[in-house]
């Protein structure tokens, strides 16, 4: 059974083994203090949810309203590698944009992410903005993408 719910404190250590699990294809070792930073931080201000199954996290993801106020941006969005193919990251993003959908005020969703990942994410609609090759480290480039919302 899956359960998705509201990302508590004590969640950090399997949200954690997430990120590591996606090292380093998806993620550069680098950014885990980033990721550290945010759990600590905006994880608690805006919402971000954890996927279980079987009582073990398997997926998290989370969206925020940007300072613009008519966009809203995903953050921090991944499954445990080895479950990936498995419709995981599919809930977690349907989710999100259904989010996105019920703001008021908000005309499109953003997101940052690598050529690994542009491909899933071109799936739902988002459309490449601006490509940095290497922008989150050696190897793993930055993928500016966005998706317009109906109105």
């Amino acid at each position: 059974m899956i359960l998705s719910r509201t990302y508590r404190p004590e969640d950090m250590a399997g949200c954690l083994a997430l990120f590591d699990s996606n090292v380093p294809l998806f993620f550069d070792e680098s950014e885990r203090e980033g990721f550290v930073g945010f759990l600590n931080d905006q994880a608690l201000r805006w919402p971000y949810q954890v996927i279980e199954r079987e009582g073990r996290i398997v997926g998290c993801g989370g969206h925020a309203v940007d300072a613009d106020g008519v966009s809203v941006v995903l953050c921090w969005g991944m499954v445990d590698n080895g479950l990936h193919g498995q419709g995981l990251g599919r809930v977690l993003t349907e989710a999100r944009i259904a989010a996105a959908r019920a703001t008021p005020g908000v005309a499109r969703v953003r997101l940052c992410t690598s050529q690994h990942t542009q491909g899933f994410y071109a799936r739902f609609g988002f459309e490449a903005e601006k490509i940095t090759p290497d922008g989150f480290a050696p190897g793993i480039d930055r993928w500016d993408m966005v998706l317009t919302l109906e109105s």
